[in-house]
């Protein structure tokens, strides 16, 4: 019983900080690899999307058949 004792006294009296940082650097490492790669694979859904939020946002309410106005919308699609 004593040996027991001694044994788990011993496991928690260890000063483990430094295997504590190393495992919050993975931890932030594979966080960020997350990220990179949504970012990566939304990305330019996320920029289309953009685009044509600012073109509504530019464009002047004109009537789709009027081709003339909406020619010069600054790159959107008419």
């Amino acid at each position: 019983m004593l040996s027991l004792y001694t044994n788990l006294s011993a496991r928690l009296n260890r000063d483990e900080k430094g295997a504590t940082a190393v495992e919050y650097g993975i931890m932030v490492a594979l966080i960020a690899v997350v990220i990179i790669a949504a970012v990566a694979l939304l990305g330019g859904y996320l920029n289309d999307s953009f685009q044509g939020i600012n073109c509504q946002i530019n464009t002047p309410a004109t009537p789709k058949w009027d081709t003339a106005l909406n020619a010069g919308a600054g790159g959107c699609k008419a």
